[in-house]
C-alpha cells in the first residue's frame, strides 16, 4: 500500500513538473535552438553554424503575445547586431578596442533602425557573433543561419504555443492578500491592548512595504496577460485577464486604505501617549476593532480566491464564503460604530482620528464586496471591447460576421428541437 502511494505521489509530481510554465518554455527553447541548428547544418557552409541556434533562442518568446508583437523588433535588432559584426569581423576582428567600438556602434545602429526596448540586445548579439565569427570569406552564411534561427523560433512560437502564466499570477495575488491579512491581525492584536508608538509606526512601515509586493504582483500579472493572448490553448482569455486585473486594483486599493489606517493608529497612538494608561482605544473597543480586522482580514484572502479561481470551474463555493465573511464584518463595523460613538461622547478630543477609523474599513468592505465587483467587472470588459472595436475595427467586424451564421444554426436547431 505504500508502494502505491508513493508511486501516485511521483506521478504526480511529474505531472506537475511537466505541465510546470518554467519547465515548459526552457523545452520549447531547447527545441528550437536544436531545430535551427539541424537545419543549418544541411544549408550553411559552415562546419558548426552556431548563430542560427543562437538567433532562435533570442527569437523565442515568453509568450506567443510578445511574440507576435515583438517579434519583428527582436528579428530586426539581431540581425543588425550579426551585420555589425560581420564588418569588424571583416575589417579589425575581435581586439579589446575593437570590442569598445563593436559596442558603440550596435547601440547607434540599434537606435537607427528603432528597435525600442531591444537596443541592448543589438549589442549583445553583435559581441556573441563575432566571438564565433572569424573568416571573411564566411561571414555572409552567418546572415543566412540568422535567418534560419528568426525562422524557427517564430515558427516554434507559432505551432507550439507558449506557457500560460495565469497560475503563477494567481499565486502572486493570493500571496499578496495573505501578507495583507497578516498585516491586519497584527494591527488588530495591538489595537486591542496598550499600543507603544513604536509598535504602531513599525505597522505603518510594514503598510508601506506592501508597495514593493504590488509592483512585483503587477509584473506576474503582465507576463499572465501576455500569455492569454492570441493563445490558441486559452478559451474565455479576455474574461481571465479581465478579472485577474480587476481583483489586483481592488487589493491595491485596499492596501492603501489600509495604510492610512495603519497611520490613523499611529496617530492614535501618539495623541494618548501622555495619558496615565495611554490605549489607542478602550477596552470594548478595541476587542471589536480586534475582532473586526480580523474578519476583513479573512475576506481579503476570500476575495483574492475567488478572483484567482479559474473562469470555467465553479466559483459559488468562494463566492458564498466572501459574502458570508463580509456580511459578519458589517455586523461587527455596525457595532463598532456604536462603541465609537460612545467613546466620542465621553471624550471628543480625538473624534476625528476615531471618525477616520470607521470611514477606513467601510472604504476596504465596500472594495470587497461581491455587488460592486461584479459591477466593476462589467465595466471594465465593456470598456476593453469597445478599445478593442476602436483599434481594430475590420477584424471586429470579421468576427461578427463569423459569429452571426453560427448563432443562426445554433438557433434553427434549438428551433428543431423544440418542433419534436
Amino acid at each position: 500500500m505504500r508502494d502505491v502511494r508513493e508511486w501516485t505521489a511521483s506521478l504526480v509530481r511529474f505531472v506537475k513538473w511537466r505541465r510546470d510554465p518554467v519547465v515548459v518554455q526552457a523545452l520549447r527553447s531547447s527545441a528550437a535552438a536544436t531545430i535551427a541548428y539541424v537545419i543549418a547544418l544541411r544549408l550553411s557552409p559552415e562546419a558548426a553554424p552556431l548563430t542560427a541556434p543562437l538567433t532562435a533562442l533570442l527569437v523565442v518568446q515568453v509568450t506567443l503575445y510578445s511574440t507576435l508583437t515583438t517579434g519583428i523588433r527582436r528579428v530586426n535588432s539581431v540581425v543588425a547586431g550579426v551585420l555589425v559584426a560581420i564588418a569588424f569581423s571583416l575589417l579589425v576582428g575581435l581586439t579589446w578596442w575593437s570590442l569598445g567600438l563593436l559596442i558603440m556602434a550596435a547601440l547607434a545602429v540599434g537606435h537607427l533602425v528603432r528597435v525600442d526596448e531591444f537596443v541592448p540586445e543589438v549589442a549583445i548579439s553583435a559581441m556573441l557573433v563575432l566571438g564565433v565569427t572569424t573568416v571573411g570569406d564566411t561571414a555572409w552564411a552567418r546572415v543566412l543561419e540568422t535567418l534560419i534561427g528568426a525562422v524557427v523560433g517564430l515558427g516554434c512560437n507559432l505551432l507550439f504555443a507558449p506557457p500560460v502564466w495565469v497560475g503563477e499570477a494567481g499565486e502572486s495575488i493570493e500571496g499578496l492578500a495573505r501578507r495583507v491579512r497578516q498585516l491586519m491581525l497584527s494591527m488588530g492584536e495591538e489595537a486591542a491592548g496598550r499600543t507603544p508608538v513604536e509598535h504602531a509606526t513599525a505597522r505603518l512601515h510594514e503598510a508601506r512595504r506592501l508597495d514593493h509586493d504590488i509592483v512585483e504582483v503587477d509584473a506576474a500579472l503582465r507576463q499572465a496577460e501576455d500569455s492569454l493572448r492570441f493563445n490558441p490553448r486559452v478559451k474565455e482569455g479576455l474574461l481571465h485577464r479581465v478579472v485577474l486585473r480587476t481583483g489586483l486594483d481592488t487589493l491595491e486599493i485596499c492596501t492603501v486604505v489600509l495604510r492610512v489606517l495603519a497611520r490613523t493608529f499611529t496617530d492614535l497612538a501618539k495623541e494618548r501617549e501622555s495619558e496615565p494608561l495611554p490605549r489607542s482605544f478602550a477596552s470594548e473597543t478595541g476587542a471589536t476593532v480586534e475582532r473586526l480586522l480580523s474578519e476583513i482580514a479573512d475576506a481579503v484572502v476570500s476575495f483574492a480566491v475567488l478572483v484567482t479561481t479559474p473562469v470555467s470551474l465553479n466559483a459559488d463555493a468562494a463566492e458564498s464564503r466572501l459574502t458570508a465573511e463580509l456580511r459578519q464584518a458589517a455586523a461587527t463595523r455596525d457595532k463598532l460604530a456604536q462603541l465609537l460613538l460612545e467613546e466620542v461622547q465621553r471624550d471628543a478630543r480625538q473624534w476625528q482620528l476615531l471618525g477616520a477609523v470607521l470611514t477606513e474599513v467601510n472604504r476596504i468592505l465596500d472594495e470587497l464586496d461581491t455587488e460592486h465587483r461584479s459591477r466593476r467587472l462589467l465595466e471594465e470588459l465593456d470598456r476593453v471591447s469597445r478599445e478593442q472595436r476602436e483599434r481594430m475595427p475590420r477584424l471586429t467586424r470579421l468576427r461578427e460576421n463569423l459569429r452571426v451564421p453560427a448563432q443562426l444554426r445554433r438557433n434553427r436547431a434549438t428551433a428543431e428541437r423544440r418542433s419534436r
